[in-house]
């Protein structure tokens, strides 16, 4: 019993953490910088739903006489409510939320903690964020709060998050970091995941650290049923600094553009390259723009980019994203074994990524048989060519069929599939097909590197030679 008592005496003092006594205090320091938005949106009656009234009931002569009161026929706008969250960021007006708050809205009112509404205009909008920059005319200047920097929180960290659930009005819920760095389906995606609790209504409200500073924008939850469960995730503030800079700016995004198709270097396809590390953005295509003018091709593998190491093509589409249009950049690349550093002078991605890469239609081919690690092959002819989008394409080979139970339907090809290159050298017909293969089974390698196109669109996929790539 003695010695039960002392371990149980023993178990608190490690248990023993540093948190806040209480978040009054950096509740009325940032309060009133937190606000309700309400938008609304003319829509015509006749559009939606009408009531539910059974035929014959007293009340139906009502309802229509009531719908129908400008004359039979003629829809009755209808201003529905939309209720969000957002920040003031100036003392004269500048206020944060998410796209998705005001997105469609024809008003936008804006509701302080002392109860003064004013209405707001948008000053620009940022899709792959989700981030919307508004502005109000006070007549006084307005509590604000600054941006913190996201980059130096860390898991585990004290944060609030402060906003509008629900419709309710001026509420606060407290947490901790959980995670850093998540990414949901955007391209530029950085979020911080916290348990503090985020429901609807949240959206675009600040979430802030201890010192009172914005580290980031309440953006989207995780729920079975679409409430809270402690898996709230907020757009960091290192990202939303740089889009709302430029949404001030300019009232629109611009983002760098290099110019490139990617992938991600893959252990399977590392080796098929002969690399040592599966690290790095693989180039699978280069139109006309600023890597095809400094001499990027097909194959290079991105190592470096202004300076920094890039990991995977999330990475390097981030950090491009980052920099200046018009800046000229060191870029490092690996191209058959050696290192090579070009200087690309950046384009603007909103305006020349769908010059580049237009829209197009994926095939439809009917499978059938397997020839080669479960695939069939056939001649790329001219009719094939305008088909599949590859009119570019010289030489070249159809996939027509895909043995679904094959190594090549793991690795996701497809019927459709234009193969344009085999070990990073140009294939025109099947001959020239299996002589590449058959040099890389006597080079020693367990996989040959296949360039496919698909709709357009090419794609590095590394195809196991033999069964030995199976064990």
């Amino acid at each position: 019993m003695a010695l039960a008592t002392v371990i149980a005496s023993a178990l608190p003092s490690r248990a023993q953490f540093s948190g806040p006594s209480s978040f009054a205090d950096l509740v009325d320091q940032v309060g009133d910088s937190v606000v309700n938005i309400t938008t609304t949106s003319l829509v015509a009656s006749g559009t939606g739903p009408g009531p539910n009234v059974p035929p014959g009931s007293p009340l139906e002569d009502f309802f229509n006489e009531f719908l129908d009161r400008d004359g039979p026929g003629q829809p009755q706008p209808r201003r529905p409510n939309a209720l969000g969250s957002g920040f003031v960021i100036s003392e004269d007006g500048f206020i944060v939320t998410n796209n998705h708050v005001i997105a469609g809205a024809d008003e936008i009112m804006i509701e302080f903690r002392s109860g003064l509404e004013l209405p707001a205009e948008v000053i620009g909008t940022d899709e792959n964020t989700d981030i919307a920059l508004l502005k109000v005319d006070p007549d006084q200047p307005l509590d604000f709060v600054p941006f913190g920097d996201s980059d130096v929180m860390r898991v585990g960290d004290w944060v609030m998050a402060v906003g509008n659930p629900l419709g309710q009005g001026f509420s606060v819920s407290a947490g901790i970091v959980s995670a850093r760095e998540r990414a949901l389906s955007g391209t530029y995606d950085d979020f911080i995941q916290t348990d503090a609790a985020i429901n609807r209504g949240n959206s675009g409200g600040p979430l802030f650290n201890m010192d009172g500073e914005v580290v980031g924008v309440n953006t989207a939850i995780l729920s079975p049923n679409g409430g809270s469960i402690g898996l709230g995730f907020s757009m960091s503030s290192n990202v939303v600094m740089r889009v709302v800079e430029q949404l001030q700016e300019f009232g629109e995004t611009r983002r760098g553009w290099l110019g490139v198709r990617i992938q991600d270097v893959t252990p399977d396809i590392a080796e098929g390259l002969g690399l040592e590390a599966s690290a790095g953005a693989l180039v699978t295509d280069v139109p006309e723009g600023p890597a095809r003018e400094a001499g990027m091709e097909v194959g290079d593998v991105i190592t470096s980019f202004d300076g920094s190491t890039v990991e995977d093509t999330r990475e390097l589409v981030r950090i491009v994203g980052e920099s200046p249009v018009g800046e000229t950049v060191r870029v490092v690349v690996l191209r058959e074994g050696e290192t090579q550093t070009l200087l690309v002078t950046l384009g603007r991605r909103e305006t020349e990524e769908r010059v580049a890469f237009p829209d197009t239609d994926s095939p439809d081919v009917a499978p059938e048989q397997s020839d080669f690690r479960g695939l069939t092959l056939m001649p790329l002819t001219d009719e094939l060519r305008e088909q599949l989008g590859a009119e570019g394409v010289e030489g070249g080979l159809v996939i027509e069929a895909v043995d679904p139970n094959s190594e090549a339907a793991d690795r996701g090809l497809m019927a459709g599939d234009v193969i344009t290159e085999v070990g990073q050298e140009p294939v025109a017909d099947l001959d020239a097909f299996h002589a590449r293969v058959a040099e890389a089974a006597e080079a020693g390698q367990k996989s040959v590197l296949l360039l496919i196109s698909r709709g357009g669109n090419p794609r590095f996929v590394a195809l196991p030679i033999s069964d030995e790539e199976d064990e």
